[in-house]
């Protein structure tokens, strides 16, 4: 499973930092989380998840150029096809944690990929088009819930689970992340589904080369 974690975090670690710029520009998340605790960085991670995955789908119901951009996005990376789905597709749906191992913590974020198909497509004047608030949705658990889906795989497809709340903020302000030292520090540990960790790893480099965020210093 380890194999992953070069897909993985860099990009993670870039999505959370341009959900997180968006939120800040949008009023919704203080510019300084460095002292952020347990539950606080929980919310600030939430919206900077949501912002971040759903970034690509921003204005594609105004700009024909934006909306051309944002279906070969979403096509390429959350329509499944399937003959024996109705209409022979179906879409991505998965569902990670994202907590720490320390207990007491509160820090516990849950990340659903396409949660109500249903609503993954609005009607506009200029015709149909994606709907950018519901490609994801993220939810702020508390302990108890958390442990309580952990293990569950109806309701969780991989676990991220940082060592502390500090691991994460480290992660946040690193301008690298550094693989084999997040490894050998035990700073982070994967469990669950192995094709799920490449899925959400292929995700999040193709909103970097969809949008050219810069790399990392």
């Amino acid at each position: 499973m380890h194999a992953g974690f070069p897909c993985l975090l860099p990009n993670l670690q870039k999505t959370l930092k341009l959900g997180a710029n968006a939120a800040i520009d949008a009023g919704e998340l203080p510019a300084v989380l460095d002292k952020a605790q347990g539950r606080l960085l929980a919310g600030g991670m939430a919206v900077a998840l949501r912002l971040g995955f759903g970034y690509l789908l921003r204005d594609c119901q105004l700009d024909a150029e934006q909306a051309a951009k944002a279906n070969a996005f979403f096509e390429e990376n959350f329509i499944i096809i399937d003959p024996l789905a109705p209409g022979g597709q179906r879409y991505y749906q998965g569902k990670f944690l994202i907590r720490t191992s320390r207990r007491g913590d509160d820090m516990n974020v849950l990340l659903k990929f396409c949660p109500n198909p249903d609503a993954l497509y609005i009607d506009t004047p200029f015709g149909r088009a994606l709907n950018s608030l519901a490609l994801v949705d993220t939810e702020v658990l508390d302990e108890n819930q958390a442990d309580r889906i952990e293990n569950d795989p109806s309701k969780v497809d991989l676990v991220v689970k940082f060592k502390d709340v500090q691991s994460i903020i480290g992660l946040l302000g690193r301008g690298g992340v550094d693989i084999v030292g997040l490894l050998l520090e035990n700073l982070v540990q994967l469990t669950g589904h192995v094709g799920h960790l490449f899925k959400l790893g292929a995700i999040a480099t193709d909103i970097q080369l969809s949008l050219d965020i810069p790399k990392a210093a």
